[in-house]
Parts: structure tokens; sequence; C-alpha cells
């Protein structure tokens, strides 16, 4: 099946979705299927925190960080999608969660999830695609990271705070 009618599908399954708690597992599972992603984290921005946490980290517990660290931090700083095929060379990368985790990071692609206004308020990270991410994979959870925003803004009571302390 093509990238755009596993979309297509995915953005079908979201729509039967109460809250970003149920919805998640399908937004990981989607995004590692249509991009080739090893791992796929779902961070939440907390603008009264200025924390990242995540609703989603395959494999690990919940990551929380500041907001301005590390590539996922550099993403919301910039907003922009960013492809870092050697993380270890860029130095906002946080390899201590590698190092914690025994995970080891080859490659990462990070898409910011803009609510109405524009603002920044999550972050789609991908970690380790076979043959390293490029500008196709980019443009596409571009567009994939859309339909995660209009979900959110749609369901703004599926972020109840409060499940993610």
């Amino acid at each position: 099946m093509n990238k755009y009618k596993q979309l297509t599908s995915f953005g079908q399954d979201l729509l039967g979705k109460n809250s970003l708690i149920d919805a998640v597992s399908c937004i990981s599972q989607s995004a590692k299927n249509i991009i080739g992603a090893d791992r796929c984290s779902l961070f939440i921005y907390n603008i009264e925190e200025d924390e990242l946490w995540t609703t989603l980290a395959d494999g690990i517990q919940k990551i929380v960080i500041p907001f301005d660290m590390g590539i996922v931090g550099q993403t919301i700083r910039l907003k922009k999608p960013i492809i870092e095929n050697d993380p270890y060379g860029n130095v906002n990368f946080l390899f201590d969660v590698d190092i914690e985790t025994g995970y080891y990071t080859q490659n990462i692609l990070t898409v910011p999830i803009f609510n109405l206004k524009r603002e920044v308020i999550g972050v789609l990270e991908f970690l380790n695609k076979e043959d390293s991410f490029n500008d196709e994979d980019l443009k596409f959870m571009i567009l994939f990271s859309e339909y995660v925003s209009n979900f959110i803004v749609k369901n703004p009571k599926s972020i109840d705070l409060e499940i993610f302390k």
C-alpha cells in the first residue's frame, strides 16, 4: 500500500479515537509503518512548566526535558522540522537518553505539531530509519503531523496535563 493510502487509513482510524491516550498507539504504529522508523515519540509542550514530555516513547518510560533541550527542543525553538542523520555530531543531541536506555540513536526526524495559532504544542520524533531520513520523509511527515494537530485541536480535552504527571 502506498504512503498516501496509508495516511488516509490512519486518518480514518484517528477519527475513531476519543482521547490522546487512545490515539497515541495508532499514531505511533502508523507513523513507524509509513516512514520505516524503528521508534516514534510524541512530545507534548507544557508551556506552563516549560517542559516537554512524552505521551508515547517506544521502548522506554516517560521522558521529561526542559522545552529548549535536545533536538526536540530545537524543533520547538525553530518551529521547523529537523533531519539529523548524525545525531552524535549535533551539539543539541541528548545522548544521555541513549546511555540511560541502552538504545543507540543513528538518525532522527522531528516534526513540530501546531495549534490553530501556529504555536508549537508538541513534536513528533522518529528514530532510526534504516537508510537514513530524507527530504521526502520530512515532507510526508509534515502532512502526517497535520492529522495529529487536527486531532489534538479538535479534542482539546484529550490533553489533560494531569494524565502525564
